[in-house]
């Protein structure tokens, strides 16, 4: 189960960085634009949090995404 999980936070966190890398933001433009804090995107991007869903939300969007274009793929 701990691997699952594990593969699921590490997906999340490639789909993040994937999408902030496509709009030329850092980890600090999108935790402003989420009013979230830059350690903590820079750990859900690690796939080391295990965010809550509205983490997710405020971070879709930040990246003026729909939670479905952000959980593609993951």
């Amino acid at each position: 189960m701990a691997k699952e999980r594990d593969r699921l936070l590490s997906a999340l966190g490639s789909r993040i960085r994937q999408l902030r890398d496509a709009k030329g933001w850092t980890q600090e433009t999108l935790a402003e634009a989420a009013d979230l804090d830059r350690s903590y995107v820079a750990g859900i991007e690690a796939g080391l949090r295990n965010p809550s869903i509205r983490a997710v939300a405020k971070i879709a969007r930040g990246l003026r995404c729909s939670l479905s274009q952000l959980l593609e793929g993951v």
